[in-house]
C-alpha cells in the first residue's frame, strides 16, 4: 500500500510538472521549431514559476533597451543631464566685437531640437546668452566642436538595409532635430515614380536617387540607403498612390551643420554678424570662456521616452554616454565593457549577455531570459531607481509599444514591459502585477513559423495563463 501511495504521488508530481504553461506554449505549431528563452519569477518569493531554455541567449531586438536604460540609471543617476556649452575665445572690445570665435561644444544631448522632449525654445535662449555676453559682432566664425564621441558614428554591427533611415541615424557628438530629415513626396497613379518636392530641414546639396513607386499600399514602405556625412541617399520601396506632401523620414547626414546654419541665422536676425563662414572641428578646444550651459531633460525623462516609444536614437546616445564616465572620448566598445563589468560586479550572469549597441538594432545582440529576469529583479529592489525604471516601461493596453498588447484582457494595465521586434524576432520582458504579487518575466522568441501578430497572440495567452497560476 505504501509503495502504491508513493508511486501515485510520484505520478501526480510528474503530471503537475508536465502541465506548466511553457509546455503547451512550446508545442504550438507556430513555435515548436523556434528558438525560445523564457522565464517567469515570483519576486515576492524568489521562486521560478516557469522557464524554458532560460540560460540560452537569443536575439533580443529592442528589449536590449532594458539593459541600456537600467545600467544608465544605475551609473549616471536619474537626475543626470546632458550638457551643451556655448564658449568663446578672444577678447570682446568695447563696441561689442568679439575678436575670436563662438563655439558650440557638443555633449551628446539627443534632445537638442527634438520633437519628443526638451526645450523647444532653446535657440532663442542661446541668442540671448550671446547678447548678454556683450557680443554684437564676431570677427571670426561659429564653430561646432564634436569631440565627446568617437568618429565612428554608425555602429559596425548594424545592417546596411537600416542605415540611412531615421530609426538608425548616426550618433554624433552633436545631435539636432532627432538627427532626422523629412522628405516630402507627391505621388501619382499606381506604377509611377512619386516626385520629391522638398525636405525639412532644407539641405541645398542633398541629392536623392529616387526608385520609389506609387502603389496601392496604405502606409510608408519606402527605405533610404546612405552613410553619414555624405549628402546623397537612394530611396527604394513604395508609398501610397495619389498623395500630396507624403512624408518619409531619412537620417541627417551631419546634424551639426544644420545646427550651425540655424543658430547663425538666429544670431544674424538678432543683429549679430560674422566675418567668416561656420565650420565643424573634431579636436579638443581649450582656454575658452563658457557663456552658456544648455541642459537636457533629466535621464529619467529620457529613459521613459526610450522605453515607452522604443526610441533608438535616444537609446544609442545614452549607451554611448556611459563610456564618458571612464574615458575621454565615448565609444561603442567602451560602453559595452562598462555595462558588462557593472553587472558582473553584482554577480549577474553576464556570460548570457552579448550586447553590441544600446537600442537592440543589431541582429548580433543576444540575451537570455535568465539575465533579463535578474536585471528586473535587481531594479525592482533598487532604492534609488526602482520608480524611474518601472515607470519608464510601457503599460499593457494603455501606451507606447504596448498600447494594443493584452488590451481588453484581465492583464490590461497590469503589465509593465518592453517589447522587441525585428525580422523573425518577437520578445517581451517586464513585470506582471496581479493577485497581490509581482512576476518578473522574459519571453524571447526567434524564428517562429508565423507572423509577428500570431506570435504576439501566443505570448499573450501564455502570460494570461502563467499569471493565473496559484502561488
Amino acid at each position: 500500500m505504501k509503495k502504491l501511495t508513493f508511486f501515485t504521488l510520484l505520478i501526480v508530481v510528474i503530471t503537475i510538472q508536465a502541465q506548466r504553461p511553457s509546455d503547451n506554449f512550446r508545442k504550438n505549431p507556430l513555435l515548436q521549431y523556434a528558438n525560445i528563452s523564457l522565464m517567469v519569477k515570483d519576486l515576492s518569493t524568489g521562486k521560478v514559476v516557469d522557464e524554458c531554455n532560460s540560460h540560452i541567449a537569443v536575439v533580443s531586438a529592442s528589449t536590449m533597451k532594458v539593459v541600456t536604460t537600467a545600467t544608465a540609471l544605475e551609473l549616471l543617476g536619474a537626475d543626470f543631464q546632458f550638457k551643451t556649452t556655448l564658449e568663446t575665445d578672444g577678447e570682446i572690445s568695447k563696441d561689442g566685437t568679439l575678436k575670436g570665435n563662438i563655439y558650440i561644444k557638443g555633449g551628446g544631448d539627443p534632445t537638442l531640437g527634438s520633437s519628443k522632449i526638451g526645450d523647444t525654445g532653446f535657440m532663442q535662449k542661446w541668442v540671448e546668452a550671446v547678447k548678454l555676453a556683450g557680443i554684437t559682432k564676431v570677427n571670426g566664425k561659429l564653430i561646432a566642436c564634436e569631440t565627446i564621441y568617437e568618429k565612428q558614428v554608425i555602429n559596425p554591427r548594424w545592417l546596411w538595409e537600416d542605415m540611412g533611415n531615421y530609426y538608425t541615424p548616426g550618433i554624433h557628438s552633436i545631435s539636432y532635430l532627432d538627427n532626422t530629415l523629412k522628405v516630402y513626396f507627391n505621388s501619382g497613379k499606381i506604377g509611377t515614380t512619386p516626385e520629391i518636392t522638398r525636405t525639412e530641414p532644407q539641405i541645398s546639396e542633398m541629392k536623392f536617387l529616387n526608385y520609389v513607386k506609387s502603389t496601392d499600399t496604405k502606409s510608408d514602405n519606402a527605405y533610404f540607403y546612405g552613410v553619414p556625412y555624405y549628402n546623397e541617399r537612394s530611396i527604394s520601396g513604395e508609398i501610397p498612390a495619389n498623395k500630396s506632401d507624403f512624408v518619409v523620414k531619412s537620417d541627417l547626414p551631419h546634424p551639426a551643420l544644420i545646427l550651425l546654419a540655424d543658430f547663425r541665422t538666429a544670431l544674424q536676425t538678432a543683429g549679430i554678424t560674422f566675418t567668416e563662414n561656420p565650420s565643424v572641428i573634431d579636436n579638443e578646444i581649450s582656454t575658452n570662456k563658457i557663456i552658456y550651459t544648455h541642459l537636457s531633460p533629466t535621464l529619467d525623462e529620457i529613459v521613459k521616452e526610450i522605453n515607452i516609444n522604443s526610441n533608438n536614437h535616444y537609446a544609442e546616445y545614452v549607451f554611448k554616454q556611459l563610456s564618458v564616465t571612464k574615458q575621454a572620448q565615448a565609444s561603442n566598445d567602451g560602453s559595452k565593457a562598462i555595462i558588462a563589468n557593472y553587472w558582473k560586479s553584482l554577480n549577474l550572469p553576464v556570460k548570457e549577455l552579448f550586447q553590441y549597441d544600446g537600442s537592440g538594432l543589431s541582429p548580433t545582440n543576444a540575451v537570455s531570459a535568465n539575465f533579463f529576469v535578474n536585471i528586473l529583479s535587481y531594479m525592482y529592489k533598487s532604492d534609488k531607481n526602482k520608480s524611474a525604471f518601472y515607470n519608464s516601461l510601457p503599460v499593457s493596453g494603455k501606451n507606447g509599444t504596448l498600447k494594443n498588447f493584452l488590451e481588453n484582457t484581465k492583464l490590461q494595465a497590469k503589465v509593465h514591459a518592453k517589447s522587441g521586434t525585428i525580422a523573425r524576432v518577437k520578445c517581451y520582458t517586464g513585470y506582471i502585477d496581479q493577485n497581490k504579487r509581482t512576476l518578473a518575466f522574459a519571453i524571447l522568441i526567434n524564428n517562429a513559423n508565423g507572423t509577428s501578430k500570431e506570435v504576439t497572440a501566443k505570448i499573450e495567452n501564455f502570460l494570461l495563463e502563467v499569471s493565473s497560476m496559484k502561488k
